[in-house]
């Protein structure tokens, strides 16, 4: 038998060590990947749960449908917004007409009216109280907005804007809150 050199018994020794371990992870993984999963106890499972209820888009729609409905019932030209739980646009109408700032405008009512559960206008209120309330991102708290609760909880806000006021836009926004309780 021959004598290697030092460097290549250790590079020899290094690539067989390299394959050893390549197919000792290989088995391992492929052991893993076939091993039945493991599962969580139900009763840990329910306890750390909540079930909400959501909207759904064919909701939400008819929802602002019935909004923009009312406004151009009264000759008004809005925009109207729907948000979910959390605040995200669901849908969004723009009425014939509706001035380019209402789109904003009804997406930030709604989004303030869910974030409080209150509608706009009584919250517009409390800015007497607690002026930095404006201040928070997203927020407009001018009459208009509209939550739509289930169960007692949040799941959606209504915002209407572009009638000459908050009173009216927020007449619009609970028409649409009511057509989701039919």
């Amino acid at each position: 038998m021959r004598n290697l050199s030092t460097r290549t018994r250790v590079l020899t020794g290094g690539a067989v060590l390299a394959a050893v371990a390549a197919g000792t992870f290989g088995s391992v993984a492929a052991s893993a990947a076939d091993a039945p999963k493991a599962a969580a106890p139900a009763a840990a499972a329910q306890s750390n749960t909540t079930q909400t209820t959501h909207l759904t888009i064919d909701a939400a729609t008819d929802a602002a449908e019935a909004a923009l409905e009312a406004a151009e019932k009264d000759g008004q030209r809005v925009s109207v917004a729907v948000v979910d739980r959390n605040g995200n646009t669901v849908v969004t109408l723009r009425g014939d007409g509706a001035g380019p700032q209402s789109y904003e405008s009804a997406e930030r009512k709604a989004y303030t009216a869910v974030s409080w559960n209150a509608p706009t206008s009584e919250l517009a209120k409390r800015l007497e109280q607690a002026p930095n309330l404006k201040d928070i991102p997203g927020t407009l708290f001018l009459g208009g907005g509209a939550p739509v609760t289930a169960k007692g909880a949040p799941i959606a806000g209504i915002g209407v804007a572009g009638a000459p006021s908050g009173d009216l836009d927020e007449k619009y926004a609970q028409a649409g809150a009511a057509a989701l309780a039919k």
